[in-house]
């Protein structure tokens, strides 16, 4: 496949070795972070909108040691559409370590059963919908379409990511109030923080999580407010998920953070941030260990077994 070349290069994550002065439990789980690349073997797509520089496994491995975080779930890019090759082939080289979230074709008559077993068997535990970039919005969400893809990974346990901004949707709590599976949503519901937490479709969104209907990951905090770390309008929007409900709470990078358009964050920030937000050992325990876990369907962690090098 042809490069795009109109696809701008991202900026890069930081690459200064600096551990966060908050240290996390073993077992940690980074619930929420990309592999792109070598692109010279896993080329990108086409139609991709960007282009990230190389951020390889052993760049993420060098990075989850000085981060002190033991596992990781590793997301599908956009950059890759449905080819998740580069995905894969990390997970397969320490299933324990790894989990991932795949991206599939939005068609679930173009899913084999077989396909699904194989990603399951893999380490994949979930699938990527991308609602943000819909071309045509004017129809609403394609709930029917969600659903059927939904029943079709129910036997496996899987659950929904869904990429969307919950500011767009305010019934989204009645929307998905009997989904057949679990959602997950990235970047505290991607809304806006000018928005406010009062948001009908961000108060939907903890509705949901109250009602056992949805998880949220609390990362990107810098794709969702103004301004710099340590990012203050977020304050209010993590309160109110921690409130919502603790038990649906996860974690994660976001590295490499691509598509950051303001001053890049250091990862060991982000740490920092995290323990900022929650003092209680506790709920940090639940939010990076024991929620990934019960979502992730992580094997017992075992730290002598080199799980993290």
């Amino acid at each position: 496949m042809s490069p795009n070349n109109s696809a701008p290069l991202c900026q890069a994550p930081c690459i200064d070795v600096r551990s966060p002065l908050t240290k996390f439990p073993a077992g940690a789980v980074d619930c929420h972070a990309h592999v792109c690349g070598p692109a010279t073997q896993f080329p990108y797509a086409q139609e991709r909108i960007y282009t990230p520089p190389d951020a390889t496994l052993e760049k993420y491995q060098t990075l989850l040691k000085m981060l002190g975080v033991d596992r990781a779930v590793l997301v599908q890019p956009s950059v890759y559409g449905t080819d998740n090759r580069a995905m894969l082939a990390v997970l397969k080289s320490n299933p324990q370590q790894f989990r991932g979230v795949a991206v599939l074709s939005s068609d679930p008559n173009e899913v084999g059963d077989q396909e699904l077993a194989d990603l399951h068997a893999a380490g994949v535990r979930g699938l990527r919908c991308n609602i943000v970039d819909i071309a045509d919005k004017s129809a609403g969400l394609p709930i029917e379409q969600l659903r059927n893809l939904a029943k079709r990974i129910q036997p496996f346990g899987w659950h929904l990511e869904l990429l969307m901004h919950v500011n767009e949707y305010p019934n989204l709590a009645k929307t998905f109030e009997d989904f057949p599976v679990d959602l997950v949503f990235g970047h505290f519901g991607y809304t806006h923080a000018k928005h406010g937490v009062n948001d009908k479709g961000f108060q939907g969104l903890l509705d949901l999580m109250k009602n056992q209907h949805a998880w949220v990951k609390m990362t990107g905090p810098y794709r969702i407010c103004d301004g710099n770390l340590p990012y203050v309008d977020m304050r209010p929007f993590s309160d109110a998920v921690i409130n919502a409900n603790p038990g649906r709470l996860i974690w994660g990078s976001d590295w490499p953070h691509v598509m950051v358009k303001k001053q890049m964050p250091h990862d060991a920030d982000l740490c920092d941030l995290l323990g900022e937000w929650v003092h209680d050992e506790n709920l940090i325990n639940s939010i990076l260990v024991n929620n990934p876990c019960i979502l992730y369907d992580f094997p017992a962690f075992n730290k002598p077994n080199g799980l993290n090098p």
